[in-house]
């Protein structure tokens, strides 16, 4: 079972690392921008896995900053096959 402390802390990191991504990509250039949806979407993943978060809650955080900043891709979280399990 997720600790619910633990996994409040990191919805409220993901939430905010996303905040400042989609505010950082209005001034990069749109490669720039990819890279750090890139690296807070591993970062995400890497939470599922560990079990920090629940896949269904970092893909509801994820709508919903889609939401507030449509120029944010759609993200899916996905984990590999032995993960899953």
């Amino acid at each position: 079972m997720i600790d619910e402390t633990r996994s409040e802390r990191t919805a409220r990191l993901l939430v905010a690392r996303l905040e400042a991504v989609a505010r950082a990509a209005s001034e990069l250039r749109h490669g720039e921008a990819e890279r750090l949806v890139e690296l807070a979407t591993v970062a995400t993943m890497r939470a599922v896995a560990l079990e920090l978060l629940q896949a269904e809650r970092a893909q509801a955080i994820w709508r919903d900053a889609h939401v507030r900043h449509p120029q944010l891709p759609q993200v899916e979280i996905r984990l590999p096959e032995r993960l899953a399990a």
